[in-house]
């Protein structure tokens, strides 16, 4: 059995592992690249196998970074099932259709803009494709072992980071494989901690934090004071936000300040369909979740829900302080690239993210100090005071990765260390060898492993 790795390696994005065995080929998660012009890039390239050679696909969760090239895939030539969790379903009808329809938005500004250098600008995939794609989806349970007719036997362990997020646990000819996908945080108020294992023969694990810890910190004091600041200044806030797990999680911590007497009477916005999609989708699977329903019920109602453009424009236009959540959290495309270039330049003004930035990415940049973002093909200032509050990050920290890798009964064969920056990758790489003894290695883009 081969494992190539055709993503999700030398940097966090555009994870996709190929399990290749007797002819057979599946592919675990099948993500977009973001972040430098030149990971970017390889989404435009055609991957190195043909798309309908792949017997199947299986997604550790909805992430964009995970599933947002099925699309590609399946317009290609893929035709086989994709197999996930019920909620990683639900959201990928939200999340792919809204990748695809944004890529046709951007590609359309740019011709009409003409700031594009190539002519036309074209889309990656267009939503025709994305609803092709969504064809294909069949749902499996957690906990439950699923033989694939494809060949091996799967089971899904709640990952806790977002709604319906798995680790994989694969087997397939005498081998068992876990892939963890993206681990959430231990005691995180919203979602489920990352589910024990005990075994595996080979395991690939995410490195995103595996050099730096959280602020442990209590976070509502800290976004209470923020936020506060701003207002103090008579500006508004802006907050970058991952549509899927960070929205949801600032509306609840949003509401608790506000029911503690905090932020006074100003006007929250979420200004993102998909976030507001998605925060319904909690409803539906209230087992993969820690919010009881009257708490979620409560942080639902402190925002205006924004649907429409034209709306988004009028609260631009709104001169009042005020609170805006609005995708997406590394700022690389959607509504709140509007917010950015109206509110950035503004000194009283606050942009506020809740999460990782990965590098190249705009959110990467104006979290570094960056004076100007472009924005539409224009440069744009930011005077804006900027905070990113990591201890909201949906991600495992790398104690927690420890903490994770720790209830393992045996070491791996060897542990493929993925879904990190190379410096993160090598310093969760040198700790797991060093604490644990366990055979490590940090992969290249492109390599293959004889499992």
């Amino acid at each position: 059995m081969n494992l190539t790795f055709l993503g999700g390696v030398g940097g966090v994005t555009g994870s996709r592992f190929l399990l290749e065995r007797k002819g057979q080929r599946i592919l675990i998660d099948c993500g977009l690249f973001q972040g430098l012009k030149n990971l970017r890039l390889r989404n435009w390239a055609p991957l190195p196998i043909k798309p309908k050679s792949v017997a199947a696909v299986i997604l550790t969760h909805a992430h964009i970074d995970h599933s947002g090239y099925l699309p590609a895939l399946v317009r290609d030539g893929f035709k086989g099932p994709i197999y996930c969790s019920k909620a990683t379903r639900e959201l990928c009808k939200i999340l792919l259709p809204d990748s695809a329809r944004l890529q046709e938005q951007d590609a359309d500004y740019a011709n009409r803009r003409g700031f594009s250098k190539h002519k036309p600008a074209l889309p990656l995939y267009d939503s025709n494709d994305a609803r092709h794609a969504l064809r294909l989806f069949q749902s499996l349970a957690f906990e439950r072992i699923h033989e694939l007719k494809q060949g091996p036997e799967i089971r899904l362990r709640r990952a806790g980071h977002i709604l319906g997020a798995s680790i994989v646990e694969l087997t397939w000819g005498g081998r068992k494989i876990v892939f963890s996908g993206d681990l959430g945080r231990y005691g995180d108020p919203t979602m489920p901690d990352p589910a024990a294992m005990n075994d595996a023969d080979y395991l690939l694990v995410e490195s995103t934090y595996g050099d730096r810890l959280h602020d442990r910190r209590a976070v509502e004091p800290i976004l209470a004071n923020l936020i506060e600041g701003a207002l103090r200044r008579g500006g508004s806030v802006v907050i970058p936000s991952f549509a899927v797990g960070r929205a949801q999680s600032l509306l609840y911590h949003l509401e608790r300040l506000k029911s503690a007497g905090r932020l006074a009477d100003v006007p929250i916005y979420l200004d993102s369909p998909m976030a507001i999609d998605a925060s319904a989708a909690l409803d539906q699977f209230p087992e993969d979740h820690r919010l009881g329903a009257e708490d979620w019920r409560r942080a639902c109602a402190i925002a205006e829900y924004v649907e429409t453009p034209e709306r988004s424009k009028e609260i631009i236009a709104d001169a009042r302080s005020k609170i805006i959540i609005s995708a997406s959290g590394m700022a690389t495309g959607g509504r709140v690239l509007h917010h950015l270039r109206n509110y950035a330049p503004d000194a009283r003004n606050l942009i506020l993210f809740a999460g990782y930035q990965a590098s190249g990415t705009r959110g990467a940049s104006i979290v570094a100090g960056a004076d100007t973002i472009k924005l539409f093909g224009e440069y744009v200032q930011v005077r804006a005071q900027v905070a990113n509050l990591d201890m909201l990050s949906a991600h495992a920290d790398a104690d927690e990765i420890m903490r994770w890798l720790h209830n393992f009964h045996r070491p791996p064969r060897m542990t493929f260390i993925v879904h990190g920056e190379p410096c993160a990758a090598d310093a969760l790489r040198l700790r797991i060898q060093d604490e644990l003894g366990w055979r490590c290695r940090t992969p290249e883009y492109g390599d293959t492993a004889e499992l």
